[in-house]
């Protein structure tokens, strides 16, 4: 939790304080205001009643809280100092927490720590994609890899995911409640990209008229297409020396118009986990390329380049079969809608999965550069709306 707090503060530095108070996109609140609910829900569920009450005056519960003000009427934050001193209060008072617990902490604290770890994850995410669209560097290295010298643009490849079963989601300590519980699924062989897809690849839909043409859109895609007058992905670039980075800022609607022009598909979320958990090891590991833990060697992560990287950058990130990216540099579009497994259980409150189990909502899978290294696993799973483009997802295809 110092770590992931180092990296939050490490944002906040990065950032203009003249711009963490703007709403950059009407489905999101301020950058600044994650801040502050970062903090404000690290004390509601941390800090016993009688110390929770300094941090939770009427102000803050009304600004702070998840479910307070609408998100167009949370600009009116406190300064930038105040925000940063209002994290450090916080975990000030609970470190003391921390040294006053009995240890070893019993399984549902332990439980409970690693969910607000995430937690702080997921909006410092929030916080990196609202950056972008500010257009805020937030790399660690100035320069990704491809910049200088362009690689030649890859063709597709696939590669065959034999059938086989898995045990689809996790029961470990840090596994959220909508990835819970483990169970056997039974998968079909199919075929997936080795890569995500990548501009060049992209622009072939664009240059064929694919936005002006229904036969490759389903009829929800063609209507939210016709309605905002979509012409390219929200973050489309056309320099040559990016034409090997995925395309990004795109919505599922999109994604399933591209793979229908290529005579394809997006894989269901049970494919995606099973070629991502489909290692040299066993056939439900952790990560694609086993369970060593992710690193700068491995895939793109953490704001370590602050943008999209060649999408073979990685090959110490391979699965089995050789698929490229499948944690980190883009999150991924799937065919799946947001359910819960069998015998789910809401954690640690039924709004945090249980509320978009409505249908609507269609599943992202792998993490993107900006996903920290608590968050990129092969049974994370990621939700939004289908006409979502703000955040930092493209796609890979299937057959």
């Amino acid at each position: 939790m110092e770590r992931c707090r180092t990296e939050t503060l490490r944002l906040l530095h990065r950032i203009p304080p003249t711009l963490g108070d703007r709403q950059w996109h009407p489905d999101f609140s301020p950058i600044d205001w994650h801040f502050g609910h970062i903090a404000f829900t690290e004390a509601l569920w941390l800090l016993p009643e009688q110390e929770r009450q300094q941090f939770h005056g009427p102000a803050y519960q009304k600004l702070f809280r998840a479910d307070g003000l609408p998100k167009a009427q949370r600009c009116a934050l406190p300064d930038r100092d105040t925000i940063e001193q209002y994290l450090g209060d916080v975990r000030a008072a609970v470190e003391r927490v921390w040294q006053s617990a009995p240890y070893p902490w019993d399984q549902e604290k332990t439980r409970l720590w690693w969910w607000l770890l995430q937690h702080e994850v997921q909006h410092s995410e929030t916080i990196s994609f609202l950056s972008h669209l500010a257009g805020i560097d937030l790399g660690v290295n100035s320069q990704t890899p491809g910049d200088e010298c362009p690689e030649p643009v890859l063709e597709a490849t696939i590669v065959p995911i034999p059938a086989g079963g898995f045990y689809q989601g996790s029961e470990q300590i840090w596994a959220q409640d909508n990835e819970r519980p483990a169970h056997w699924v039974e998968v079909e062989q199919f075929w997936l990209d080795k890569y995500p897809v990548t501009q060049a690849q992209y622009q072939q839909f664009i240059d064929a008229g694919g936005y002006q043409q229904s036969k490759y859109w389903t009829e929800a895609g063609w209507q939210w297409r016709s309605r905002d007058n979509v012409t390219a992905p929200l973050y489309w670039h056309r320099e040559s020396n990016t034409q090997d980075h995925p395309v990004y800022g795109v919505s599922a609607y999109e994604a399933e118009a591209y793979a229908h022009f290529i005579g394809k598909r997006l894989p269901t979320e049970q494919e995606w986990e099973r070629a991502a958990r489909w290692s040299g090891q066993h056939n439900s590991s952790t990560y694609p390329w086993g369970e060593a833990l992710p690193s700068s060697e491995r895939c793109n992560f953490n704001n370590h380049h602050g943008g999209t990287t060649p999408v073979d950058y990685y090959d110490q990130g391979r699965n089995q079969g050789g698929c490229y990216d499948l944690l980190g540099n883009v999150w991924e579009w799937t065919a799946s809608t947001f359910k819960p497994y069998d015998n789910f259980q809401p954690y640690p409150y039924r709004g945090y999965s249980q509320a978009y189990f409505d249908g609507e909502h269609r599943v992202m899978r792998g993490g993107s550069w900006a996903t920290r290294s608590w968050g990129l696993r092969a049974s994370f799973r990621n939700w939004y709306h289908p006409w979502t483009r703000q955040v930092l997802v493209g796609f890979r295809c299937a057959s």
